[in-house]
């Protein structure tokens, strides 16, 4: 999982969202922008927010949500649906 130094997820900040896919593969996991409604201290995995996730077809809300590595290209074993990481530097 990539850390970023000194920084906490807070209520307000945009982070990225790994969407599920599909169980058929008609959808890939995505990176979605996501907004910080609510925090939940950390555990073993990382920090555990709530998010609401801005898709282009509409808005959803994500509850307790874990941080799990960032989504690149091929995913790799650690870009789980249903996470959140920083986003990426560009």
């Amino acid at each position: 999982m990539a850390e970023v130094p000194n920084q906490n997820p807070s209520v307000g900040r945009i982070l990225h969202y790994t969407s599920y896919g599909t169980p058929g593969g008609e959808y890939s996991k995505e990176c979605r922008a996501a907004v910080v409604t609510e925090t939940h201290g950390s555990d073993a995995s990382g920090e555990i927010v709530s998010l609401a996730v801005l898709n282009p077809g509409g808005m959803f809300f994500a509850q307790r949500c874990a941080q799990g590595d960032q989504l690149h290209g091929e995913h790799p074993p650690g870009a789980y649906g249903g996470t959140w990481h920083w986003p990426e530097r560009v």
